[in-house]
């Protein structure tokens, strides 16, 4: 008796669907679009239809599979346990084979796995940055860089620094040193790590991703722990260094709270919470909580708009006008709170941010790392 055949995992994972539409509500290209095919369900019917031959991959069907932002919103609302964030990556795999990506979107993958690259590209952008116009600055004037942290992984607590936060990030990583320092667990930075390799899975290129992976399991290696500061990047790195030790910056410097004294800040700032936050254990609790030893500080959370700030990776860099009209809900909303700046944990969040706001955009730990009492 012959054996059965394998089943394709594309099929498989779209088999959990019962298509109840509770992933409708929280999709946030739905809840902008208002179409059937812009939401997880609209999605995964046309990816079950071209995996088992139903239906031949179309223009149209790859426009809808390219809107997804990937925030996995949905899976959070799933009843039957579907795994949207890996039925994704391997439509997009396939979509992959058969369809050359644009050259701007192979232009960042290209940069982010060679971040070293992207750090002395961004710093001539830096320089050059006051006199480009408007159309050719798709991003924040880069903040002088910061060489003074130590870069020899000799300490228990590593930090995973990641591509484009190697240049943005240098006044987030001097904030977290100073609070570890205050809590009493020194860190350092392993120097061979590289980009996490997410937004190579997200757009299908699944061996990159899986390269970048292995090299930051074999950096990360020697720590007992691995510090997170971008919550897009938590997943993959966790998945590079096993899971168990890999924990965002605030959940750790939260379990150590007792040891943190703050003077107050009378402040109304704003607090974003970008998708993949969500997707993080334990860090927006964290991060409320974090906050709210801050004496004086008022926190008002942005809730507006359609659940993403559209950045999504390279979305809003590929995609800018789309990206902006999922921004201008939530810079309408941070402009009538009265905030006097913008927190929010992820660094494509707050560079997406950043462009359309003339309030500072900074990661909470900077905040923290102000209120502390030396």
């Amino acid at each position: 008796m012959s054996a059965p055949a394998p089943v394709d995992p594309l099929v498989a994972l779209t088999d959990r669907c019962v298509q109840c539409g509770l992933c409708l509500p929280v999709c946030p290209t739905h809840r902008y679009e208002r179409i059937e095919a812009e939401s997880p369900r609209g999605r995964i019917a046309i990816v079950r239809a071209w995996a088992d031959g139903a239906l031949e991959p179309t223009a149209t069907g790859d426009a809808h599979l390219d809107a997804c932002l990937g925030c996995r919103r949905c899976e959070a609302a799933c009843p039957a346990g579907v795994q949207y964030g890996a039925l994704l990556v391997e439509a997009r795999a396939r979509q992959r084979v058969r369809r050359t990506p644009p050259i701007r979107q192979r232009a960042i993958e290209t940069l982010t796995a060679h971040p070293r690259l992207l750090s002395r590209l961004l710093g001539l952008y830096r320089r050059v940055h006051p006199v480009l116009p408007a159309t050719l600055r798709p991003l924040p004037c880069p903040p002088r860089p910061d060489a003074s942290l130590p870069r020899v992984a000799d300490e228990d607590v590593a930090l995973f620094v990641g591509c484009v936060a190697r240049a943005y990030e240098p006044a987030v990583r001097t904030s977290l040193t100073r609070l570890c320092r205050a809590a009493g667990t020194p860190l350092s930075i392993p120097a061979t790590q590289t980009c996490c390799g997410a937004l190579h899975a997200h757009a299908g290129d699944t061996a990159t991703a899986e390269r970048l992976s292995a090299r930051n399991a074999a950096a990360l290696s020697g720590a007992a722990r691995v510090l997170t500061l971008a919550s897009g990047c938590h997943s993959a790195v966790e998945s590079a260094t096993g899971g168990a030790r890999t924990v965002d910056a605030l959940v750790h410097l939260d379990g150590l709270a007792d040891q943190l004294v703050f003077k107050p800040l009378v402040e109304r700032i704003a607090l974003h919470r970008p998708c993949t936050l969500h997707a993080t254990p334990g860090a927006l609790a964290a991060t409320r909580r974090l906050l709210a030893r801050v004496p004086g500080l008022e926190v008002v959370e942005l809730d507006a708009g359609h659940g993403c700030c559209g950045a999504a990776g390279t979305h809003m860099l590929t995609e800018p006008a789309r990206a902006a009209a999922f921004r201008a809900p939530l810079i309408d909303a941070l402009q009538a709170s009265g905030a006097t700046r913008l927190l929010s944990a992820n660094i494509g969040c707050r560079l997406h941010l950043a462009r359309a706001t003339g309030i500072p955009v900074q990661h909470p730990l900077e905040l923290l790392a102000d209120a502390l009492v030396n």
